[in-house]
């Protein structure tokens, strides 16, 4: 269930189709309904930045609908996440008419936290331009599959603003120091076949080809994926790894790996 962001009394919920309003008449809880549309395939959620008149540009109250997602969708049996844009752009960036305000910037980098903290992995079905806040989402991402049409840009030195370290860092640890001070101090824009070539895109294709891979995933065993991405994300000295570490090995779906593997069949993991 996702939270209004006006009020305690719009409720929105995910169902097989798109955020839907299921209590009260609020007009934000109605908003958000243009905001983003989150669908269900089986196990996997599509979450798709539907304001395709603005480029799917970013306010507060997108990144805010965006984080609360990504935050509720695992708990309702999603197994893993794509996010992508309606129309022919993933996201243009920031909407310029807020992003020189501070609750913008508080609602960007809890949206991008809470990517990264997801316990499913969350693909970046980028099916164009991602530029600014919208190369930010994709790189918060685990994985990143790039259509024809796809760039990542951050011009932020055009426009006086400036990216946290995380990203900063997390774009050179994927594509490379190089390749990320061209982006940053350069304010190069990386085509497809340039973000392949450096590592910053995982795989190239639209958004069958990422369903596909979200489909795999999520037939993988849910608390090594969690396990693998806690240590990629978080600091080296996060005491919870080597529990999580210890989780995995005595965990049912080591067991059931174990049983599979005898038994000639494809693991049926649970996550626990």
């Amino acid at each position: 269930m996702l939270t209004c962001l006006g009020c305690d009394v719009g409720r929105l919920n995910v169902t097989a189709g798109r955020l839907n309003v299921t209590a009260g008449r609020c007009p934000t809880a109605a908003r958000l309904i243009a905001m983003i549309a989150a669908s269900r395939e089986g196990d996997i959620a599509v979450i798709e930045i539907d304001r395709h008149e603005r480029r799917n540009a970013l306010d507060a109250a997108h990144c805010q609908a965006l984080r609360e997602a990504v935050r509720e969708l695992p708990g309702s049996g999603a197994r893993a996440i794509v996010i992508t844009g309606t129309g022919s752009t993933f996201s243009a960036g920031a909407d310029l008419d807020a992003a020189y305000h501070e609750p913008f910037r508080a609602a960007l980098y809890a949206m991008l936290t809470a990517i990264a903290d997801a316990p499913v992995p969350v693909l970046a079905a980028v099916n164009g331009p991602a530029i600014g806040a919208g190369a930010q989402l994709a790189i918060a991402s685990d994985l990143r599959i790039v259509a024809p049409a796809a760039s990542f840009a951050i011009p932020t030195a055009r426009l006086g603003l400036a990216v946290d370290p995380w990203t900063i860092r997390r774009l050179a640890a994927l594509s490379g120091a190089g390749t990320a001070q061209a982006v940053l101090i350069g304010c190069d824009t990386l085509d497809a076949a340039r973000a392949l070539g450096c590592g910053l895109a995982s795989r190239a294709g639209g958004r069958d080809v990422a369903l596909a891979w979200a489909r795999e995933l999520a037939s993988l065993a849910p608390l090594t994926l969690a396990y693998s991405k806690r240590v990629l994300n978080q600091p080296a000295d996060d005491t919870g790894l080597i529990q999580a570490y210890e989780a995995c090995w005595a965990s049912d779906d080591c067991t059931e790996g174990q049983r599979a593997r005898a038994e000639k069949r494809p693991p049926r993991f649970e996550g626990r």
